[in-house]
């Protein structure tokens, strides 16, 4: 009896251990995502950026969300008519399409963006490095050919530490099968440790 409450109490631990490392998540670098979803072409962004490393060249920008992917002028997500702080000391890619200024049909949450041409990143007026940011925009009966930005993930930096990078995910991006790999991996392992523990 007293091995099986032992058991008992090794696997409830080992499980509570497991789902610790599933459910805590740091927050991750700002990453936008450009999807077609019905007529529409829809921006989400979300994640913290962290300003390490960066000029604050620029206080005070009245800003609106709009795509420029001809000059990388990216995609500012968030409301129309907003106040912004610029930072330079980027690198990445300086266009991501062939398209000119397009502006959305909506926006909302914080404004942020990205020009690879400009080196330059945007966050909403007095920001505070490395927290939340979360955004979106519409883009009315719009398609990817119709913005002229090409489908794939473009990423800009300024550093290698934690949230210092920006990411654009244009369209389906599969990620090469990581996450079943990584699950795969754990469940794996937990069958291990089951059969050495014996519950």
């Amino acid at each position: 009896m007293k091995t099986l409450v032992l058991a008992a109490i090794r696997c409830s631990l080992m499980f509570l251990v497991t789902a610790s490392l599933f459910c805590v998540q740091p927050a991750q670098a700002y990453t936008v995502t450009l999807k077609e979803v019905g007529p529409n072409v829809v921006a989400n962004g979300s994640g913290a950026i962290n300003l390490t490393g960066l000029t604050s060249d620029v206080h005070g920008l009245i800003l609106e969300g709009k795509i420029t992917a001809n000059i990388g002028l990216m995609i500012i997500t968030g409301p129309f008519g907003v106040f912004a702080d610029g930072f330079s000391g980027i690198t990445g890619p300086t266009s991501f399409g062939s398209g000119g200024f397009s502006f959305p049909n909506s926006g909302s949450g914080d404004i942020v963006g990205i020009s690879g041409f400009f080196g330059r990143l945007v966050v909403p007026l007095n920001y505070v490095s490395g927290a939340a940011l979360s955004d979106s925009m519409i883009f009315n009966n719009a398609t990817f050919a119709s913005l002229g930005v090409t489908p794939g993930t473009y990423v800009w930096t300024w550093g290698d530490g934690a949230n210092q990078r920006f990411t654009l995910r244009i369209g389906a991006v599969p990620d090469g099968g990581s996450t079943v790999s990584l699950l795969g991996f754990a469940l794996l392992g937990l069958a291990a440790l089951r059969r050495k523990l014996g519950c």
